[in-house]
């Protein structure tokens, strides 16, 4: 069996869900194989609906990040449908994530 690591899933509401990841399964998969629902898109790292931030441990995107700018990428964020833990992580998720990156015109 591949490594496996612990994945602690923090919502800015306070909740916390820990899972544990493959290396081989992305962040999202782990999650919900665990049955911990998450925010996805297209699954492919294009959309960015799925944005997580990192605050302890490294991931790996199975493929380049279309949907984050690189400043964003090397802000810690991340794109959990292709993130692969690579350490056990502590991610930031939920929706309020992706809305850091995008500039709300209304406001």
């Amino acid at each position: 069996m591949r490594d496996r690591h612990r994945i602690e899933l923090r919502w800015r509401d306070g909740r916390t869900e820990t899972v544990h990841g493959t290396e081989d399964e992305s962040v999202l998969d782990a999650a919900e194989r665990a049955g911990v629902g998450l925010p996805f898109g297209c699954r492919t790292g294009a959309c960015a609906t799925c944005t997580g931030r990192m605050i302890e441990g490294e991931i790996e995107h199975a493929r380049p990040p279309r949907g984050l700018k690189r400043e964003f990428e090397q802000g810690g964020y991340v794109l959990l449908c292709i993130a692969r833990a690579r350490t056990d992580c502590r991610i930031e998720v939920g929706s309020d994530v992706q809305t850091d990156l995008v500039t709300n015109p209304w406001k």
